[in-house]
């Protein structure tokens, strides 16, 4: 059988980088003052990340029933007789249930893999994915293998600007006035379903320094059982050279990692703001 592998661009994968690895993307829409732009497609990440320093109004969305089966069509009406689609967490996104429903009418030619992943972590399911079809899995298989080990993985995310977790109800206003007088930066982490605080720490620097420590640990407990990892940063950034410093620092954690550095997706900088910086790490999957 020949199997497609399809995800959409919370991956950090789009869609100059699939055509090379051979990978379908769905491209994420988000509403920018009211008008739909896709990522990657019609709307850089600089300039995304512009719009949120100017507070203009943004809102993430998810890829519309229309979009998500035209592509499927696509793929099966060519050369694929299934497919396996990894989509963002269902635990921060509907996006999982939407195509859970649609993949009912296609007879099990469409597996939808419930990944409690996204940004770097959900690419690696990908690049898992492409391992396993490699190996001859069929896409039920590939999608038992994804969520068996979905959880092996976690990423860390440090936040600039107080002002996106006010407006999402995650910093109360008083919390968040006192937070950005006294240079609060709270560190986020995702583990499965959701976007969490896990630590408040005083300055960025400080703050990414932490995001280190914590990642190291975690990495050193993967390493124990001599598993491989993947290590990914992502950031919210608007100027090459403070992602530039985002990856150095990383790099010079992990010395022996090829650290592969994602514009932070549309999705989670709506709710982090811009400046924001993330790292994270998974358990490649054992074959």
């Amino acid at each position: 059988m020949n199997v497609a592998i399809v995800t959409d661009s919370n991956s950090g994968i789009f869609e100059q980088e699939g055509k090379i690895l051979g990978v379908h993307v769905i491209p994420m829409p988000v509403i920018l003052e009211g008008k739909t732009y896709y990522e990657g497609i019609d709307l850089i990440h600089e300039e995304f990340y512009q719009c949120l320093e100017e507070n203009r109004e943004v809102f993430s969305s998810q890829p519309s029933p229309a979009e998500v089966t035209d592509m499927w069509d696509k793929l099966l009406l060519s050369e694929y007789d299934e497919m396996v689609y990894i989509p963002m967490s269902s635990g921060l996104s509907g996006s999982y249930q939407t195509a859970q429903a649609l993949a009912q009418d296609y007879e099990e030619k469409v597996q939808v893999v419930d990944n409690h992943r996204i940004s770097v972590t959900q690419r690696q399911s990908v690049l898992d994915a492409l391992v396993l079809k490699e190996k001859g899995c069929s896409a039920k298989e590939i999608k038992e293998a994804l969520e068996q080990t979905a959880y092996e993985s976690i990423i860390y995310v440090g936040v600039e600007t107080l002002e996106y977790l006010k407006k999402g109800g995650r910093v109360t206003p008083a919390g968040a006035a006192m937070g950005t007088l006294l240079s609060i930066k709270p560190l986020l982490v995702i583990a499965g379903e959701r976007l969490d605080a896990y630590a408040k720490v005083r300055g960025t620097k400080s703050c990414k320094k932490r995001l280190l420590m914590e990642m190291n640990t975690i990495a050193d407990e993967f390493l124990k059982n001599s598993d491989e990892i993947y290590v990914g940063v992502a950031g919210s950034f608007g100027k090459k050279e403070e992602h530039q410093e985002w990856m150095e620092m990383t790099q010079e954690m992990f010395p022996w990692e090829d650290v592969k550095y994602d514009p932070l997706t549309f999705s989670i900088s709506c709710h982090v703001g811009p400046g924001a910086f993330g790292m994270g790490i998974s358990r490649k999957i054992r074959i």
